[in-house]
């Protein structure tokens, strides 16, 4: 009996194989739980660490109370843009290095890469983006405590707009708010409901509209004087179209084919300032239709003498008559040309006639199908890639998701828009060669003709007069209408600051308007960013997606 109650008694070893998984099958929850934990924290530190990089959408509102904590916000988020500004600006300029690097000697690679990447643009383009993130950030949060609102206004206070959006919202969150009748509001921590009164805050509008102009007005200063006009005619530009879209809402307005209205008034002025006023338009932006029109330079010089002054530009009506690939007939129409404006004949051409805009093709109808396959063909890969990089860098879940579909929409957006700018140069020069040989038709009728009676010379002469050269560009809008829905609004957007500028600076030699020195493009700039970050902060969706997506990667919420 001893030795049964001694071995009943005695303890049992805890080493022994069968009492091994017994304790870890105890511990093992404990492990579980703590590997969960660092997955987690893992997780948060890659999602922080990609947030520098690209902003998820949903950001939360930052709660900056005092003066120093806007201080930190504005200097966390200006070297933040500054670093995506740089980034994108230095990708950009080595993806047009590498389709450069077949033309340069390979000794140039090296350098033309690392001037790419690191080039005074790259620096400037981060320094202008990143001062401008910091101080709007800053003058926006801290304007409220600085100048605090003593008896804020009725459009400060939530509207039934808003309490609807709210609702819904928190509905789709899973959180009931004292909006929705039958549901009882939720408890939440201090923290929790502070952050929904957060984003739910709307801010004065002149609060975001000083903030936006004096952030505009001095970024613009980083960089150099050759692009701040473009800079401050895009920002000019976007304000006025979430101007137009806030109000447009606000009072009912709504203009069919908006954009393509636009787009043909803008390429009205320009056309006509290319053929008539080239000094009135940006230099690069004259070589680009040059190249993009096929048609000879020396055309452009005779037809500016022929209208401008009424004479016959010899040396240029030479060059035309020296080139290789003009056809025997249109050689011996500029050769006769040639013959009667060295004998003084009073019935000279007051424009460049058709077989001197395009000397290598005879028939004004084979020309057009000859150019409308030339740019399209030239165009195409520059739009390849303004379809296919955005589509992949911007929605790369999508890409991996479904990838053909992606890649086919890409396809069919580059062909679409190389067959819009080929429409366009063809129904340009459609407009000139009917034009002018409708005008040469009519004029060479006999006196006795009765629809010579029925119309006279002054009013055949109205088909050449300056106004005329308005229906070269006019006439482009209907290209538009080739290309998506969506693209119309950013390529109206694209030529209105282009158009603009032309007709100021034609306002201007006529004594209409004043000159605005060095601080003009600032001041553009400054009205243009005020509108856009008024518009951001208080009624986003009436700036185009482009625009709210990178001023929410550059600025966020607040």
């Amino acid at each position: 009996m001893g030795d049964l109650e001694t071995s009943s008694s005695s303890p049992v070893p805890r080493n022994g194989p069968a009492d091994e998984p017994t304790e870890f099958s105890r511990s093992q929850p404990m492990v579980s739980f703590e590997n969960l934990v660092a997955l987690a924290n893992y997780q948060e530190r890659i999602k922080d660490a990609r947030n520098i990089v690209w902003r998820d959408k949903g950001q939360p509102v930052a709660d900056l109370p005092t003066v120093r904590r806007c201080l930190e916000h504005a200097a966390i988020g200006g070297f933040r843009s500054a670093a995506l500004a740089f980034n994108i600006r230095a990708s950009f300029n080595l993806f047009l290095a590498l389709i450069k690097l077949r033309r340069v000697p390979r000794a140039q690679w090296l350098p033309l890469l690392r001037h790419a990447i690191f080039g005074s643009d790259s620096f400037r383009f981060g320094a202008m983006l990143g001062t401008f993130a910091a101080l709007y950030k800053f003058l926006l949060n801290a304007l409220p405590i600085l100048i605090p609102a003593m008896h804020p206004s009725t459009h400060d206070l939530p509207s039934t707009f808003d309490k609807e959006e709210d609702s819904e919202s928190s509905s789709d969150s899973g959180l009931s708010t004292p909006g929705l009748r039958g549901r009882r509001p939720p408890r939440l921590s201090l923290s929790a409901h502070a952050q929904m009164v957060l984003v739910r805050k709307r801010t004065r509008r002149w609060h975001s509209a000083l903030a936006g102009a004096i952030s505009g007005g001095l970024a613009i200063l980083w960089e150099k004087r050759s692009r701040r006009s473009v800079i401050a005619q895009q920002f000019f530009v976007r304000g006025l179209q979430g101007t137009y879209n806030t109000y447009s809402e606000r009072w009912g307005i709504s203009i069919p084919y908006g954009a393509v209205i636009v787009f043909s008034l803008s390429c009205g002025q320009i056309m006509y300032a290319f053929f008539l006023r080239p000094d009135t338009l940006p230099r690069s932006y004259v070589t680009w239709i040059h190249e993009a029109s096929r048609a000879p330079a020396e055309s452009f010089r005779f037809n500016i003498k022929a209208v401008q002054e009424h004479v016959i530009d010899i040396p240029s009506l030479d060059l035309l008559i020296a080139r290789s690939d003009v056809t025997p007939t249109n050689l011996s129409s500029l050769l006769s040309l040639r013959e009667r404006a060295l004998a003084g004949a009073p019935d000279l051409p007051r424009y460049v006639p058709c077989y001197g805009l395009h000397p290598d093709v005879t028939s004004c109808g084979a020309v057009a199908l000859d150019k409308f396959i030339k740019v399209s063909r030239w165009m195409l890969p520059i739009y390849s890639a303004l379809h296919f990089v955005p589509s992949i860098l911007f929605r790369w879940n999508m890409f991996r998701a479904d990838p053909a579909r992606v890649l086919a929409h890409a396809s069919v957006g580059s062909v679409r828009s190389s067959a819009f700018l080929g429409a366009f140069v063809v129904l340009c020069q459609a407009v000139f060669c009917i034009k002018h040989g409708l005008y040469e038709r009519l004029t060479a009728l006999p006196a006795s003709s009765p629809l010579r009676t029925l119309l006279p010379q002054r009013l055949i002469d109205v088909l050449i007069h300056r106004g005329t050269w308005w229906l070269c560009g006019l006439s482009t809008g209907l290209a538009l209408l080739i290309e998506d829905r969506r693209r119309r609004a950013e390529l109206a957007m694209y030529v209105l600051p282009k158009g603009l500028e032309s007709l100021w600076l034609t306002a201007r030699g006529h004594g209409l308007v004043w000159r605005t020195g060095n601080w003009g493009e600032g001041v553009l700039a400054g009205v243009g960013m005020g509108m856009v970050m008024s518009i951001y902060q208080n009624d986003p969706q009436h700036l185009s997606g482009l625009v709210r997506k990178i001023l929410y990667q550059f600025i966020g919420p607040n």
